[in-house]
């Protein structure tokens, strides 16, 4: 019996593989000058100190606490609204640029013009998820003024991108002989969709959207510091105020929000898987 080897025979391509990482990495981290030795320094770690110092005592009064309740249900809305505003764009987006909705295609070609209306969608849903939401909430700020409605649709347009994209390819990417044979037997589109995709990818699509909606939840609260309205709005006020102690317990409440949201969504996944 042949003795085990005294070391691992595949440490020299571990180690060349890690020292080619380290140098392809090495250049990032100097162009985005990090330098996390820096927060370790007497005088950060002196600013950092008082600005945690101002957090306590956490602010509890009955008026803030219902200003806060209200803000977070704000906030809660304004990512629903957007989320279901988004479906509205994504869903006809996914029919129009799914490759195995398209009749022509059952060639094994599909015909000019369908391709070509199909790449013109998708570029659309490039062009929406390409913008952040941020930047769509800016815009927004000044045409409809401050407040949750530039929150919404700022959503709405970047998530309905992502909704559209990952959408065509959930539903590519599954079992497509159902809607094949339902559109090679004189089927039309939708009928295709809700008797052979959409019964085989229900599941993915909705864990998809609801995660997306946990996600929208987390962008809420940052789009309130430009304006948007929600938990986010109030909490900028307050850092602007210097008032630690509101601060954080809308860092708390938000922080029980994405708990709240992330056990939900894990909920759902597990009652559709």
């Amino acid at each position: 019996m042949r003795a085990p080897p005294d070391r691992d025979p595949a440490w020299l391509p571990r180690l060349f593989w890690s020292g080619a990482f380290v140098v392809m990495l090495w250049p990032l981290l100097v162009a985005t000058e990090f330098r996390p030795w820096v927060m370790l320094a007497p005088e950060s770690l002196k600013v950092s100190g008082h600005f945690l110092a101002s957090f306590w005592p956490l602010a509890h009064s009955g008026e803030f606490l219902a200003l806060v309740a209200k803000e977070t249900w704000r906030t809660v809305a304004m990512a629903t609204a957007g989320i279901t505003l988004a479906l509205v764009l994504a869903v006809p987006f996914t029919l129009l640029s799914t490759r195995v909705l398209s009749i022509s295609a059952l060639s094994g070609r599909m015909a000019r013009g369908p391709f070509w209306w199909r790449q013109a969608v998708r570029w659309g849903l490039i062009v929406l998820r390409s913008i952040p939401e941020l930047v769509w909430a800016l815009v927004f700020v000044r045409v409809v003024g401050l407040g949750p409605t530039a929150g919404v649709l700022a959503i709405a347009l970047t998530y309905g991108g992502m909704l559209g994209k990952v959408y065509g390819e959930i539903l590519e990417s599954g079992e497509t002989q159902a809607t094949e044979v339902l559109l090679r037997n004189g089927a039309g589109r939708l009928q295709a969709f809700f008797y052979g995709l959409l019964p085989a990818s229900a599941a993915e699509l909705t864990s998809y959207t609801v995660y997306r909606w946990e996600c929208a939840i987390r962008s809420s609260v940052v789009l309130g510091f430009v304006g948007a309205g929600g938990l986010g709005q109030q909490m900028d006020n307050s850092m602007k105020m210097f008032s630690g102690g509101e601060v954080a317990t809308m860092l708390l409440v938000f922080m029980a929000l994405v708990a709240f949201a992330d056990r939900l969504s894990a909920w759902l996944r597990k009652a559709l898987g």
